[in-house]
């Protein structure tokens, strides 16, 4: 039987994929600086020491753009996304010369999307107005929670009435605006998480994202682990925060993020339906198509070390072509985050391989009861979902091209696509 599956593969999916039209492109622009490192933290940011080096990044991230413009040549970006780090530590005019520039390189789709992180401890009206005018028309804010203890126990550097002023603030600059909340905090009860969601929904932003806080490598939690709920308790929260922002108006339409109609992020739907994104900045990550190949590629990390690669004319610390065995788990990986799924010949579409290359993992997370038995479309059933991950590792294919099971254990959230 093994020996069938690994022939069925071999016969419809060639070594290399093809492609009848790239998929969409977008760009995300990573500035790594930020105020203080959060003790959760395990994005590339850096503590700022001083006047952070606004002009000469921003000449970086043009450089950067311009030597990647032969990889994207002639395709158009439908969404940008500025994230870190702490994006508004920049001033309005640095922002205003960054999409100044590329505007002036690359085409725009005329409503593109263009996102900025900001923190609510930088916040200055003026600024965000600035923003506004610069072209960004939606405005991601990390609040991460209301509570004065929890905000302590983050290290975030804001307090609850600077949050509740910047949501205020932001809902009447952009009106597109998300608030970023985190639940099993430490020691947080589950009253306090509804609190929390309750504080967010009074101010009505037409997206939300909660994301459960788990210890993530290389991070001073990870070290040094505080008090957090236990999984039941985390899950008791997650369910009763769900409960709120449902009867509140707002749908979940992935693991960690909540929208009202038509408000859902377009440059996150993006990753999770595998299209393509460039990167550019430190540390920053791209996925690029090409007619016959699919390449991932990564930015130095280090600022000083971004800023010497970047003057060689040679950015990239890795660049590698994403294998046949290895495309299956990468598309579900992101696609199966949708609560209501993809279709089918969405992964031809985006994988440049037809679907039999999945056929035994599809079966077995059918007979499973992980995904939805519709032929016409993949999503994950409520135990998909409660599962994930266990649900995306029958996707890892061994060196036969079998599906690999594995035992289920309870899913942690994954962090967004920023």
């Amino acid at each position: 039987m093994t020996d069938l599956v690994a022939t069925r593969v071999d016969l419809v999916a060639p070594s290399r994929p093809r492609f009848a039209a790239l998929p969409p492109l977008a760009l995300y622009v990573h500035i790594p600086w930020c105020i203080r490192k959060c003790p959760y933290c395990d994005f590339n940011s850096h503590e700022a020491k001083g006047d952070v080096p606004e002009a000469a990044y921003i000449e970086a991230l043009i450089a950067d753009l311009e030597l990647a413009l032969p990889s994207i040549w002639g395709r158009r970006i439908h969404s940008i996304f500025i994230g870190g780090g702490t994006p508004s530590l920049f001033s309005a005019a640095a922002i205003d010369r960054l999409l100044s520039a590329i505007r002036a390189r690359v085409p725009l789709a005329p409503d593109a999307e263009i996102t900025l992180e900001a923190n609510p401890g930088t916040f200055e009206r003026e600024k965000f107005a600035g923003f506004r005018a610069a072209g960004v028309n939606r405005l991601s804010l990390g609040i991460q929670s209301f509570n004065p203890e929890h905000l302590r126990a983050l290290g975030r550097v804001h307090d609850e009435n600077e949050a509740r002023a910047a949501g205020d603030a932001a809902l009447a600059i952009f009106g597109n605006v998300n608030f970023d909340l985190m639940y099993a905090l430490p020691r947080q009860t589950q009253e306090q998480a509804e609190a929390d969601a309750a504080a967010a929904l009074a101010l009505g932003p037409p997206h939300l994202s909660f994301y459960q806080l788990t210890l993530e490598p290389n991070t001073l939690f990870h070290r040094h682990p505080p008090p957090l709920p236990d999984d039941d308790a985390a899950a008791d929260i997650e369910s009763v925060v769900h409960a709120a922002l449902a009867q509140a108006g707002y749908r979940q339409y992935e693991i960690s993020a909540h929208a009202r109609a038509g408000s859902e992020c377009r440059h996150n739907l993006n990753y999770w339906r595998f299209g393509d994104y460039l990167g550019i900045g430190a540390g920053a990550h791209s996925k690029l198509s090409f007619p016959d190949r699919i390449v991932r590629e990564v930015r130095y990390k280090q600022p000083k070390q971004y800023f010497e690669q970047i003057a060689a004319g040679a950015p990239l610390i890795e660049s590698a072509d994403v294998g046949r065995d290895d495309i299956g788990f990468e598309f579900m990986l992101n696609a199966l985050r949708l609560t209501e799924g993809v279709a089918a010949a969405l992964f031809a579409e985006r994988t440049g391989y037809a679907l039999a290359l999945v056929a035994p993992a599809l079966e077995t997370a059918a007979a499973r009861g992980l995904i939805e038995k519709d032929p016409a479309i993949i999503r994950p059933t409520p135990l998909g979902q409660r599962f994930l991950n266990d649900l995306q590792a029958l996707f890892l294919l061994d060196r036969r091209g079998r599906a690999e099971a594995k035992p289920l254990v309870r899913r942690d959230p994954a962090r967004d696509g920023h």
